[in-house]
C-alpha cells in the first residue's frame, strides 16, 4: 500500500521560514516523479514544486522560485520542501505526491497518481 505522510507545517510570520517533509512508502523511491501541491478553500490545487528523483532534475511554479527548494533524501525516501520568504498567499494546506511518470516531473496534478493527507502552513502579516 502507498502512503505518503506530509510533516512540519504550522504557522509563521511572514518572512519566516518553514520546512516541510514527506516520508515515501509502498512505492519504489528509484527514478520517480514526485511534487509539492497547495490548495485553499474554493481554489484548484496548484502545482508549487516537482522533481524527478532519478536525475535531480526540478522545476517550480514562478511564484515561489528563489524562495522554496524543493530536495530529496534517496535513502530515506524522504522529499522536503524549504520555503523561505514566505508571504500570506503562501497560506495554504499542502500535498507532497507521486506520479507514476517514468522520466521527468510535472506540476500538473492530473499527472500525479498518489496524495499524501497534507500539512498546514499559515502565513501571517
Amino acid at each position: 500500500q502507498v502512503q505518503l505522510v506530509e510533516s512540519g507545517g504550522g504557522s509563521v510570520q511572514a518572512g519566516g521560514s518553514l520546512r516541510l517533509s514527506c516520508v515515501l512508502s509502498g512505492y519504489n523511491y528509484r527514478s520517480i516523479c514526485m511534487g509539492w501541491f497547495r490548495q485553499v478553500p474554493g481554489k484548484e490545487r496548484e502545482g508549487v514544486a516537482a522533481i524527478y528523483t532519478g536525475s535531480g532534475s526540478t522545476r517550480y511554479i514562478d511564484a515561489v522560485k528563489g524562495r522554496f527548494t524543493i530536495s530529496q533524501d534517496e535513502t530515506k525516501k524522504r522529499l522536503y520542501l524549504e520555503m523561505t520568504s514566505l508571504k500570506p498567499e503562501d497560506t495554504a494546506m499542502y500535498y507532497c505526491a507521486v506520479s507514476h511518470m517514468s522520466s521527468g516531473s510535472s506540476l500538473d496534478p492530473t499527472a500525479y497518481n498518489y496524495w499524501g493527507q497534507g500539512a498546514q502552513v499559515t502565513v501571517s502579516s
